[in-house]
C-alpha cells in the first residue's frame, strides 16, 4: 500500500507466477473452469506454472491426463461443447502436433459446421520457443502455423501483465483460443500494476514509441527487440516497437499507423522465414501501405534448420539483438 495515496503498491512477480495466478483466479471465479494436461497436478507442470494448485483447488479442478495429446484435447473439446470452460495445457508446441486433428479439424470447425449450434469455448495453453537447450523436438515456434487457421484466436502474451490478464477474456470467448507462452519468459520479473484488472485480446501494443523505424514482433522476441531499440537510440535512431500480442486476428490498424509515421519496418519473428507469420505481416503491409514506405520491408527470423541442442548453435540459429540492430540501422542509414 502506498503511504502517499493509500492505493495498493505494484506487486513484483515472474511471468510464471502471473500465469499461475490467472489460472487460480479463473478457477475460483467460475465452477465451470478446470485445467487439465500432462503432469499439471501432482508434479506442478513441466515449467512449474501450476505448482501447488492441485493441493489448494483439488484434483477435480487441476487434472493430470495420460500422455495422449490427441485424446485429452479431444476431451477438452467435448467438455467445452457440454458447457464447461476447460483450460488444456500442452507441454510444448511441438507436442501439439499430435493433437492437430482435434485443434484444426474439430475445435476450429465445429461452430461453423454446426451453423452456430455448438460453441467451443476452449482455451489451450502451450509453451513455445527456444533458448533452454531442449533440442529440436521441444524448441520450435509454431504459433504462426495456428495463426493460419480460421476459427482459432491466437494469443502470444510477452509481458507479466498480459500473462496475468489475457486468460480471462480468452475463457469468455465462445470460440477456441490458443495461448503461446515463450519458455524464456517464465523467469522474467516485472511489476504488476494493481489498478489494471484486465486487458483486451484484440489489440497490438506499442511498447516503445519512435519516429524513424517500426520494429514489429511478438512473444519471446519482444525483449530482444526492445534491447535493439535501446541500442539504436544511442545511435540517434528512434525505433517504434510493436508487440503484436494477438496473432489472429492481426491488429493491422496499429501496424499500418506506425508504418505511416516511420516509413520503414523490420519484422522480428522467431519462426522460420519461409511461410512465416512475418511473411503474412510483410505481405499485408505491402498490400495496404506500399506507398507509405521509404525502404524495403525487412525480416529477422530463425535460421532454416531444426533448432540445435548445442548452446552456441542454438544461439546462432535464433534471432539475436545485434542482427535486429544491424537490419534496422541499414534501413535508416543505408548500406
Amino acid at each position: 500500500m502506498s503511504a502517499a495515496t493509500g492505493t495498493p503498491a505494484p506487486r513484483r512477480m515472474t511471468y510464471r507466477e502471473a500465469c499461475k495466478q490467472a489460472i487460480r483466479a479463473a478457477i475460483l471465479a467460475d465452477p465451470r473452469v478446470f485445467l487439465m494436461g500432462e503432469d499439471v497436478a501432482r508434479y506442478g507442470g513441466c515449467y512449474a506454472v501450476t505448482k501447488g494448485l492441485a493441493a489448494e483447488l483439488g484434483e477435480a479442478r487441476i487434472r493430470d491426463t495420460p500422455l495422449s495429446e490427441n485424446g485429452y484435447v479431444g476431451a477438452g473439446i467435448g467438455a467445452a461443447i457440454a458447457g464447461m470452460r476447460p483450460i488444456v495445457e500442452i507441454m510444448t508446441v511441438n507436442f501439439s502436433l499430435l493433437a492437430l486433428d482435434q485443434i484444426v479439424n474439430s475445435a476450429a470447425t465445429i461452430p461453423h459446421m454446426s451453423g452456430g449450434q455448438f460453441a467451443v469455448p476452449l482455451v489451450i495453453r502451450m509453451a513455445t520457443g527456444a533458448g533452454l537447450q531442449l533440442a529440436a523436438q521441444h524448441s520450435h515456434s509454431l504459433e504462426g502455423w495456428y495463426a493460419h487457421v480460421p476459427g482459432l484466436k491466437i494469443l502470444a502474451p510477452a509481458t507479466v501483465e498480459d500473462a496475468r490478464h489475457m486468460l480471462q477474456p480468452a475463457l469468455d470467448d465462445p470460440n477456441p483460443v490458443l495461448i503461446f507462452e515463450h519458455v524464456m519468459l517464465y523467469n522474467r520479473e516485472d511489476e504488476l500494476e494493481p489498478s489494471i484488472t484486465g486487458v483486451d485480446i484484440v489489440s497490438a501494443k506499442i511498447r516503445r514509441p519512435g519516429r524513424d523505424i517500426t520494429l514489429v514482433t511478438h512473444g519471446g522476441m519482444l525483449f530482444k527487440t526492445l534491447e535493439a531499440a535501446a541500442v539504436l537510440h544511442e545511435e540517434g535512431i528512434e525505433a517504434e516497437v510493436i508487440d503484436l500480442r494477438v496473432l489472429r486476428p492481426l491488429d493491422m490498424a496499429t501496424i499500418l499507423g506506425s508504418v505511416a509515421r516511420t516509413r520503414r519496418v523490420v519484422i522480428v519473428d522467431e519462426g522460420w522465414k519461409s511461410g512465416s507469420l512475418s511473411a503474412e505481416v510483410a505481405a499485408r503491409i505491402a498490400d495496404e501501405a506500399f506507398y507509405e514506405l521509404d525502404a524495403p520491408i525487412r525480416r529477422v527470423c530463425s535460421r532454416e534448420v531444426p533448432i540445435p541442442y548445442s548452446a552456441h548453435l542454438e544461439k546462432a540459429a535464433l534471432p539475436q539483438t545485434p542482427a535486429i540492430v544491424a537490419m534496422a540501422r541499414g534501413l535508416v542509414k543505408g548500406g
